[in-house]
């Protein structure tokens, strides 16, 4: 990828808020509750291509009531973290990765791509500019939304010609330093993707239509939805918008496995940064199905002694419990086992800088305050 971005950013400044107010909004951080300073923006036409690239300062957006992105749906976006390091500079996670699957996410929603290197470019401005709004505490983060949306004012069922890409940022904190082991509701009547469809896509629809399997986890005191396969409704898939990951017990020690990407999965960032980082510390790894039934029958026989989700929001938080209209049950003692306890504290560490990064996932970013 080349590192020197294409497009040429002009800079509005903002009027930042009180540093003071700024550390007491970071001591306490929900998720997406407040924003930073900046926003970064450009705009996309059929006549120009990629323009307009501005840092200013976080503002509401003006949207004609024809906006196609209000009427077909074309929206799609990514979310990534930015994590504190001393001496003035941050460090992305993955953000090349991020940019690639940006892409692909246009291409299937027929959306004009961006170079990658505007992407990071556009990613590393935000940050630069709002460094401070990073928090410095171990499992806190700024969590950055960069997306798209069709802007073009017409009705016409067709693909727009204009185009809005912005960045915001939210710092984030996980509910608590030792997250709480969810649990999960399978509702085999509805799917969430479907062979031929968006699953692998980051587009608006897809969270859209999982609404009301939510609340209805929630009225089952359950923290999010077991998504199964689209055609038997039997082999799990994921659990709300994020990936799945089994321990198995073996007689040569643990084995990671995990649902494969069939086209109906979102191919997340940190499921990949799992896999390998499983490896690296000697833990095998499989991708391959797994129905609910035998999900249970291999919690309740020992088998599988550990599952955790994963993905940029939740990081890597452990499932204590599963539930469904028939049946209930748990997961190893109902407690984050030691594989997952591991692989979210090497995961941390490489976040922070605490361990070498094998792999070159981090990129520095220096900030201007």
């Amino acid at each position: 990828m080349n590192d020197v971005a294409a497009l040429e950013f002009t800079r509005q400044q903002a009027q930042p808020l009180p540093a003071e107010r700024r550390e007491e909004m970071l001591a306490t951080p929900g998720f997406g509750d407040v924003f930073s300073d900046h926003m970064v923006t450009m705009r996309w036409s059929a006549e120009v291509g990629w323009h307009d690239a501005q840092v200013g300062p976080l503002a509401a957006m003006s949207l004609h009531p024809a906006t196609m992105a209000l009427h077909y749906g074309q929206t799609i976006f990514e979310g990534m973290k930015a994590f504190w390091r001393p001496n003035g500079q941050r460090a992305l996670f993955r953000p090349a990765d991020h940019a690639r699957r940006f892409n692909s996410s246009a291409r299937r929603m027929a959306m004009p791509t961006l170079p990658e290197e505007d992407f990071v470019a556009a990613v590393e401005a935000l940050v630069r500019v709002d460094g401070a709004w990073v928090p410095r505490a171990r499992g806190h983060s700024l969590y950055l939304r960069p997306f798209m949306i069709a802007a073009e004012t017409h009705l016409g069922l067709r693909t727009a010609e204009e185009y809005l890409f912005a960045v915001i940022g939210t710092p984030a904190r996980p509910a608590s330093l030792e997250p709480k082991p969810m649990r999960l509701w399978a509702a085999p009547e509805y799917i969430r993707a479907a062979p031929g469809g968006t699953g692998a896509v980051k587009c608006g629809g897809n969270y859209g239509g999982s609404h009301i399997v939510q609340q209805q986890a929630a009225a089952n005191d359950c923290d999010q939805v077991v998504w199964l396969d689209a055609q038997e409704r039997r082999y799990i898939e994921e659990a709300g918008s994020s990936n799945l990951f089994f321990v198995e017990s073996t007689i040569g020690g643990p084995r990671l496995r995990t649902p494969p990407l069939s086209g109906t999965l979102l191919a997340g960032i940190t499921r990949d940064s799992i896999l390998r980082l499983a490896r690296s510390l000697g833990y095998p790894v499989s991708e391959a199905p797994l129905t609910l039934d035998e999900w249970e029958q291999s919690c309740r026989d020992g088998r599988i002694t550990e599952t955790f989700a994963c993905g940029t929001a939740l990081s890597i938080v452990p499932v204590g419990h599963v539930a469904s209209t028939e049946r209930e049950w748990p997961v190893g003692d109902g407690t984050a086992g030691p594989v997952t306890s591991r692989l979210r504290e090497a995961m941390l560490d490489i976040h922070y800088g605490q361990i070498p990064d094998e792999f070159g996932w981090m990129r520095l970013v220096g900030t201007e305050g």
